[in-house]
């Protein structure tokens, strides 16, 4: 019997947390430095290679991941059937990378992508043998073993990417760090989830799973895909310098956003699964989560896009002042996608892939035709495309719950309405601060500490939902 209630619900979020951030923040830290020692066309190099390694880890998925946790009764029988599975088709995979890889290196005209790509691309056999896991802990709601995983192979991963490229290894520092956190994190995750594979196989237990996961993986890779070809026309049309700094402005607000989204889409998903035939609890489930992820994420991007020159100045020196734009466009873009991700998983957490579907086939019309008009003005344009996109997403994906959960536009506006507006509060506050023209690294030791301070007297003072929740979570776990 899996245990779905509150308290449960909660320390696997912030168990979650706990994992994602602190393996990105010494991620963070870690590229921070990498940064400072590599030059942005190296970045370049790892950008085209990972573009094409995380479309083939979509199908490492192939949607069967969610299938098993969101599946009523899941036996050893189907979690066996779903391993043998995915190391049979990641092999198939790897394969069929290792082919191309030099048609890739002569496309973009760079004779060291083959061997780059080759190797790099042996982290979609690894993943092969932990994602059965994942989802097994997923489904158990085990989030704490994650925490170990991660953490133990983005440390040790830390120091042999700062260890070679200060010796001269350049793009292999990137490939070596990138390899090893994968490695350690499948083997911890393996010894510490007791799950292990029988010897027992159905295909239709398969047939049954691909039936709901198979929507999933179109509708994931679809999107994956279409993420990624602006890197792709960017890599291209422009340079790999542009190409750097494009992704160099994401890291900066993606680095929060992308830890809240995973962690709140996997404890999220699984929560909502097992009520997936309770639609009022799963309406408000939705509710608290856009209340809880707005609180947060709003005023984050905030501080973050007023204070991009002084921090990418500060901590990458200004070789990198290049990726200011495209870090404030990123910190308004992502304030959005965590509203989308909530609205999405009540729609998978019920079962109905097929609106999922619909969904991203819509959304990636529309996109498209943006992406297509925009592409031509230069890498900005593609930047502010990507901004306008986010905004169509977030009307796309919150339309069928209406319908579904009774939570409309109107609904979802009131929960997010409160932060949105303390938050803009904040940021003209902070923003003052430039009027005194210091140096950027004392603006920012004002800036930081002072926007907090703004930020949690307004949420008292106006008694700000999100903050009573984020504050009870955090006092029950202590």
């Amino acid at each position: 019997m899996r245990d779905n209630s509150k308290e449960n619900v909660a320390s696997n979020l912030l168990w979650r947390l706990f994992e994602r951030f602190g393996a990105q923040g010494v991620t963070f830290v870690v590229s921070i430095i990498l940064a400072r020692i590599l030059e942005p066309d190296i970045y370049g190099i790892i950008a085209l290679v990972t573009i094409f390694t995380s479309i083939m880890q979509v199908f490492v998925d192939s949607g069967l991941g969610n299938a098993l946790i969101q599946k009523k009764e899941a036996d050893d029988l189907d979690f066996s059937t779903v391993f043998y599975f995915n190391i049979i088709f990641c092999l198939l995979l790897y394969i069929i990378l290792f082919c191309v890889a030099p048609w890739i290196s002569v496309f973009y005209d760079m004779p060291q992508l083959t061997w780059v790509f080759r190797i790099l691309s042996l982290t979609i056999v690894i993943s092969g043998l932990k994602n059965v896991q994942q989802a097994y802990v997923s489904r158990n709601m085990l989030f704490k073993k994650f925490f170990f995983a991660t953490i133990g192979g983005t440390v040790g991963a830390s120091i042999i990417g700062v260890y070679m490229a200060y010796h001269g290894f350049g793009v292999w520092a990137l490939v070596a760090q990138t390899l090893f956190n994968t490695s350690v994190d499948t083997i911890i995750l393996w010894v510490t989830v007791r799950w292990r594979p029988k010897r027992c196989f159905s295909l239709e237990r398969l047939k049954t799973l691909f039936s709901y996961g198979w929507k999933l993986l179109v509708a994931k890779l679809i999107d994956t895909v279409y993420e990624d070809v602006r890197s792709l026309i960017i890599g291209k049309k422009y340079s790999s310098v542009d190409l750097a700094l494009y992704n160099r402005g994401k890291q900066f607000p993606q680095l929060a956003i992308i830890n809240i989204n995973s962690s709140l889409d996997s404890v999220l998903f699984s929560a909502m699964s097992m009520e997936q035939d309770d639609i009022e609890r799963i309406r408000n489930m939705t509710s608290k989560a856009i209340k809880l992820t707005s609180y947060i994420i709003t005023p984050i991007m905030v501080g973050l896009a007023i204070c991009a020159k002084s921090i990418v100045s500060v901590v990458l020196t200004d070789k990198w002042l290049g990726c200011v734009i495209y870090m404030r466009i990123f910190c308004v873009a992502s304030a959005i996608v965590p509203i989308t991700l909530a609205n999405l998983n009540a729609i998978k957490a019920i079962g109905r892939s097929d609106i999922y579907l619909k969904l991203e086939m819509v959304r990636k019309i529309v996109n498209t035709v943006s992406l297509l008009v925009f592409m031509w003005f230069g890498v900005k344009a593609i930047a502010f495309s990507y901004l306008l996109n986010c905004f169509i997403n977030l009307l796309i994906n919150s339309y069928p719950n209406k319908r579904i959960l009774n939570y409309g536009y109107l609904n979802q506006i009131k929960d997010l309405f409160p932060a949105v507006i303390i938050s803009l509060i904040m940021g003209i506050i902070t923003n003052g601060i430039y009027l005194f023209d210091l140096p950027d690294i004392c603006t920012l030791m004002i800036q930081i500490p002072l926007g907090i301070i703004v930020y949690t007297l307004l949420s008292i003072i106006f008694k700000i939902e999100g903050f009573g929740y984020l504050y009870n979570l955090v006092t029950k776990k202590i």
